[in-house]
């Protein structure tokens, strides 16, 4: 029988709570026909501006040839549209269209909305806790990482702690 103490696993806590925040989430953006990939696309869009295909799948973590599939969607539906970008013509650049940015004003609420039902109960000084752990467990993370583009093993960082 495999075993981990999944009870003492930050991983864990988060992976499953991430997971529930993407099913309720994805519950709400299917009442307004968008997936969770095609609201990422977009809030990508939102905080980065217009992005490469390749900037925008690194953003998202998936692979630029997954990526052609939900743009090509969303680019039919009129949501965004690619243009070349003027400093490299070998390069689409991504856009949001005006279309998109009626509906991310839907989308966005659907996603304050999972955010409440999220957070009820919890106070401020608790959610200024919880962004301060995650932001203090990515910068350990990110710390161990080696550098982009070469292999390696993660580094052991002063007091990691021993699960994930």
């Amino acid at each position: 029988m495999l075993q981990y103490d999944w009870d003492e696993s930050p991983g864990h806590w988060i992976c499953t709570t991430y997971h529930a925040l993407r099913r309720a989430l994805n519950s709400e953006l299917a009442q307004e026909g968008v997936t969770v990939r095609q609201w990422e696309v977009l809030a990508c869009i939102a905080v980065g501006g217009a992005l490469s295909q390749t900037e925008l799948a690194e953003r998202l973590g998936i692979e630029a040839p997954s990526l052609v599939g939900i743009l090509d969607r969303m680019e039919r539906d009129g949501w965004l549209e690619r243009y070349a970008c003027p400093s490299d013509r070998r390069k689409n650049r991504i856009r949001a269209t005006e279309k998109a940015e009626m509906l991310w004003v839907r989308i966005a609420d659907c996603a304050h909305q999972v955010r409440a039902r999220a957070t009820r109960g919890m106070s401020p000084e608790q959610l200024a806790q919880l962004k301060q752990a995650c932001e203090s467990i990515k910068r350990n993370i990110e710390l161990a990482l080696p550098p982009d583009g070469e292999p390696g093993q993660l580094t052991v960082v002063d007091s990691a702690p021993e699960t994930v």
